[in-house]
């Protein structure tokens, strides 16, 4: 009887073991099962940069707004269906999200290659956001991959999640917060906005009206952002915003962020000093956001039998 205890003990607690290491995410996943997988990956983000490099940064938003929207499982990705309204029409994907397109090309080669869909919607999300930053001259990180795709999205979380452009900084703070990411990771990641542009509705109110802003650069945004229409009118996060550098860092000390909440991190709180490291050290910027990159990658993920592997990304199997 006691060795019979024993062995049943022994199986549950190796069950138990293998169940916790499938259900982690790890670099090598699909190194056996189809080696080709992240190679590809690389090859079609190279393609779609290398023709437009603004992809880039929405391949990386894509990522980010997925990972804050009940965790990085690709539902950004589905379009509406009668159980459920896609994430896409939330206030701040609506008309801005993009890259669509190039997940479906990437989701397609890689199917090819590896024989079937075994990779999902997912890893593919955060595999482009990797390749991406590399393309436009960023850091380079380990992607842990093992993510499933979900089976349902919810507009509801995305406009109650994502954190907004108007938002001031403990607003900022508690949003990232609720994800699991700290202020280091706040900062950090809001270095993203290195890359890409926004539209000037979303702007609109700090050019005309906020004082903690460079006159000339506010000027300047005018031109293309008048008082009333023109809101899809877009402007660089930065004035270099093809390129993953400092420059995004470098205006928040000088006043020009473009967005309030970019601001909201250099107007004399406690993110000002780390702010100011940025704008100076290009390594510890490197190295800060591959880390919080892998941190906010593995937020909530499905793994295991939970989820599955979509054979389209835009719907459910």
């Amino acid at each position: 009887m006691g060795s019979y205890s024993f062995y049943i003990g022994a199986l549950i607690m190796f069950n138990l073991a293998f169940m916790g290491f499938s259900a982690s995410l790890n670099p090598y996943f699909y190194n056996k099962v189809c080696p080709q997988a992240l190679p590809t990956i690389k090859r079609v983000v190279g393609d779609a940069v290398k023709q437009e490099r603004r992809m880039g940064g929405s391949l990386l938003r894509l990522h980010f707004h997925d990972c804050f929207v009940n965790g990085c499982d690709a539902s950004i990705l589905l379009d509406s269906t009668s159980a459920f309204t896609s994430e896409k029409n939330a206030l701040p994907n609506a008309n801005s999200a993009r890259g669509f397109d190039v997940i479906d090309r990437i989701k397609s080669e890689v199917d090819r290659v590896c024989g079937s869909p075994v990779v999902s919607c997912a890893d593919i999300l955060a595999v482009a956001a990797r390749d991406s930053v590399v393309a436009l001259g960023g850091p380079t990180w380990e992607v842990r991959l093992g993510r499933r795709d979900s089976t349902t999205a919810s507009e509801t979380t995305a406009n109650n999640d994502l954190p907004l452009p108007s938002m001031d900084l403990p607003e900022l703070i508690n949003s990232f917060k609720k994800q699991g990411l700290n202020v280091k990771d706040l900062v950090a990641l809001s270095g993203g906005h290195t890359l890409g542009f926004s539209q000037c509705g979303l702007f609109k109110n700090r050019i005309y009206n906020e004082t903690n802003i460079d006159p000339n650069f506010a000027h300047q945004r005018r031109t293309t952002c008048p008082p009333n229409g023109g809101d899809s009118n877009r402007a660089p996060l930065d004035h270099t915003p093809a390129f993953f550098d400092t420059k995004y860092f470098r205006n928040l000390v000088k006043k020009k962020g473009l967005l309030h909440s970019d601001q909201a991190l250099f107007n004399g709180g406690q993110t000002d000093s780390l702010v100011k490291t940025y704008s100076t050290n290009f390594g510890a910027f490197s190295k800060d956001f591959a880390s919080s990159m892998i941190k906010m990658g593995n937020i909530k993920p499905l793994t295991w039998k939970r989820g599955q592997i979509r054979l389209d990304c835009k719907k459910v199997n």
